[in-house]
């Protein structure tokens, strides 16, 4: 009988116990995996989330709520700065690119953002829509992969946003032909982003105290475009003309048209520190680095985790306390079966490879199951975390660390096997057999 053969027979004489003792080490590595898939979802969309714009100017107030909002789509829209700001903007030397942002409305609780189309180009580079092409006039829209398949929307369909970020909205479905033709970016925008960077639109956004929420009826949009899969927030939101709040709130005074930010790509560093600290010396106007406001996040985030890491930690503890536990309430009845087999003249070796094998055993099976309850759990939630927090979470890549896990719990396997192993194979053989 191989040695094999033998470990999963002593496993399976033992069914109950070491049934336990293997979905307490599962649990433990699903959880502890979890928290590693969503700690690296945390870090990817830190680094991913706001692409090359390494400056972001809105209103004056906390520049986390203002570079959550315009990168990740998370919380409602600060004040509103003016127009002219994108003019000075554009004037300076050191900007490779500027593009304004409005939001305030929302469709079925999903964003609708107000965008220069060649910010996807600037962006994500010249990608392959998924179906249709861009917007190039106001009332057509694109959507993200996500909104696509969560609202089961297609392109040619219609839809009435809303006031605010609630969920309602009415959607109409047009029979006319859909399109599917792949086009780019880049190529249908090209002349659509110098009209537009010229005239500088904006719009307005309205406190959520200021009015009710309500369905904006008397204007529709029509979708043209569904996005590629961008693995960012903009998979969950609504893209359309900088100027579709000036129609939807009948704005029509240019000193009334304004807009939510600014995303900035500064040709260099010391390009960026001279365009925020001219910025910042304006009343109306904060320039912020990107990167260390999310670098702020992505500190709060650390702190919050330190607890679920302290209860992972018990977790494993219990794990190996019920490894343990299971090992060492057959130590009597394993005296016997490592009597025979040294007096049938197995050697010293082979009985400790037994004793050993036993725990890393339970433990391997356990931690395969861990992996695969973890990745399976990160999957279905991933949808979920992203529609909270903004954040992609990829179920199917192999977090960083992941491999440390699993080596891990066979050392912890290993350390919790050893005691009632050497309390076995010290014994006389002789002995072992006549107890």
């Amino acid at each position: 009988m191989s040695v094999f053969q033998l470990l999963w027979r002593n496993m399976m004489h033992r069914r109950t116990l070491s049934l336990l003792t293997i979905v307490s080490i599962a649990i433990t590595i699903a959880l502890l995996l979890v928290l590693l898939q969503v700690r690296a979802g945390i870090e990817h969309g830190a680094e991913k989330g706001y692409g090359p714009f390494e400056l972001t100017l809105g209103s004056k107030g906390s520049s986390t709520q203002l570079v959550l909002n315009t990168y990740y789509r998370v919380g409602t829209p600060a004040q509103n700065i003016p127009q002219q700001v994108l003019h000075d903007v554009l004037k300076e030397s050191e900007v490779a690119h500027a593009y304004a942002m409005t939001a305030g409305d929302s469709y079925q609780g999903y964003p609708i953002v107000g965008m220069d189309a060649a910010y996807f180009y600037t962006r994500y580079g010249d990608q392959t829509m998924k179906a249709g092409g861009m917007y190039t006039k106001t009332g057509e829209a694109v959507i993200g992969s996500h909104v696509a398949s969560q609202l089961g929307l297609r392109v040619g369909d219609t839809f009435h946003g809303n006031h605010g970020l609630v969920n309602g909205g009415s959607h109409s479905f047009d029979n006319s032909p859909k399109e599917n033709s792949e086009v780019t970016p880049n190529d249908q925008h090209e002349e659509a982003h110098s009209e537009q960077q010229a005239e500088a639109v904006g719009s307005e956004h309205h406190n959520e105290s200021d009015e009710p929420n309500h369905d904006h009826e008397h204007f529709e949009y029509r979708i043209v475009g569904i996005l590629p899969t961008l693995g960012t927030a903009d998979d969950r939101a609504v893209f359309t003309t900088l100027d579709y709040a000036w129609h939807v709130h009948g704005i029509t005074n240019v000193e009334d048209k304004m807009i939510t930010a600014i995303l900035v790509q500064p040709k260099s560093l010391l390009g960026a520190q001279a365009i925020k600290n001219k910025f910042n010396q304006r009343a109306d106007v904060q320039a912020v680095y990107t990167s260390k406001a999310v670098a702020d996040v992505v500190n709060v985030v650390d702190r919050g985790t330190e607890l679920v890491q302290f209860v992972s930690l018990l977790c494993v503890l219990l794990a190996a306390i019920t490894l343990l536990l299971s090992l060492t309430s057959v130590v009597t009845e394993r005296k016997k079966d490592v009597g025979l087999m040294r007096l049938i003249g197995k050697s010293r070796l082979y009985v400790w490879t037994i004793l050993i094998g036993e725990g890393m055993f339970l433990t391997g099976i356990g931690a395969m199951l861990g992996l695969f309850l973890g990745h399976l759990a990160t999957s279905f939630s991933a949808s979920s975390i992203l529609e909270w927090s903004g954040v992609h979470v990829d179920a199917l890549r192999i977090a960083p660390g992941e491999i440390q896990l699993v080596l891990g719990a066979l050392i912890v396997g290993f350390l919790a096997s050893i005691g009632p192993a050497w309390k076995v194979y010290r014994v006389d053989p002789l002995q072992l057999f006549r107890s």
